[in-house]
């Protein structure tokens, strides 16, 4: 049987026992967070907020990893990679897999988090109830061949929870119990669901320049959570292109660190879109 001729009910029918657990705790400890304000355990938080999301994922897993739209040393890209454990958001394999799974079937029956579903399950739902795999390595192998090729990558994607429980006892050494709840509960969990936007909110509500075959959005306030994730039709219409805002209002951070880092030669073949690529108009959603 296909997964299309399976009724929706079914991808609720197994929970992710372990996944559900972890998050309880992270949200738990994250609201805990509010008792142990300091602008030390606050600063610390957003340094890491940008260290993982906007290097980790939106520079590294989303748009070098998976999309392969820049080339740079395979240290500054093992770099990237270690930033992206830090998010919780499973190792390199297991991330490049969902997203290329995502594109391939783009708001399908097959992608792992369609919201035709519903938003719920595009957004959290297809984490605790859909196919655990962080771990399974041998499996994000057959969809991410050219990352399973590398050892390092292998390893990263098996332990991927490594480098954030090393940065997490050593805060704890240095800051205690309330720089750990705001540095690295508090700040997962607000990374976390950025991150889930892009999956939900973007495929849901915005604008779209271009006329692609799913329902990839443009939103300004998702981009500003994660760094340029949130001009995510444009994304979707040139998935190689390292720049996704595209015009000179969509505000692209990742895109702006890109520029930097290719003049002083750290970055170089970057692809870019251009805003000439744009449909004669933007249709509101």
């Amino acid at each position: 049987m296909s997964i299309a001729s399976v009724p929706t009910a079914s991808r609720y029918s197994k929970v992710s026992v372990i996944t559900c657990a972890v998050l309880v705790v992270f949200h738990i400890m994250a609201v805990a967070a509010c008792w142990s304000f300091t602008w030390t355990n606050l600063a610390v938080a957003l340094f890491l907020y940008w260290v993982s999301i906007g290097l980790g994922i939106s520079m590294g897993y989303h748009r070098l990893h998976t999309h392969r739209g820049f080339k740079t040393s395979r240290l500054f890209e093992y770099f990237l990679a270690i930033c992206g454990t830090l998010t919780l958001e499973g190792g390199p394999m297991f991330w490049v897999a969902t997203h290329r799974k995502h594109h391939q079937h783009s708001d399908q029956d097959l992608d792992p988090h369609t919201p035709r579903v519903n938003a719920f399950w595009a957004h959290i739902g297809w984490i605790l109830f859909g196919e655990a795999g962080h771990n399974d390595t041998e499996r994000m192998a057959k969809y991410a061949p050219d990352l399973a090729k590398d050892p390092f990558y292998r390893w990263l994607t098996t332990y991927h929870w490594v480098p954030l429980t090393t940065v997490g006892l050593f805060l704890l050494a240095v800051g205690g119990w309330g720089m750990v709840n705001w540095a690295i509960f508090l700040r997962v969990v607000v990374g976390l669901h950025s991150t889930w936007l892009v999956n939900s909110a973007t495929h849901i509500w915005g604008r779209r320049r271009f006329a692609t075959k799913d329902d990839s959005r443009n939103s300004w306030w998702v981009a500003l959570l994660t760094f340029g994730e949130g001009w995510h039709n444009n994304h979707h219409a040139h998935p190689t292109s390292s720049r996704h805002g595209l015009a000179w209002y969509e505000f692209d951070v990742t895109w702006l660190e890109l520029k930097v880092l290719k003049a002083i030669g750290v970055v170089w073949d970057v692809k870019v879109a251009s805003i000439s690529q744009a449909s004669e108009e933007e249709i509101a959603a």
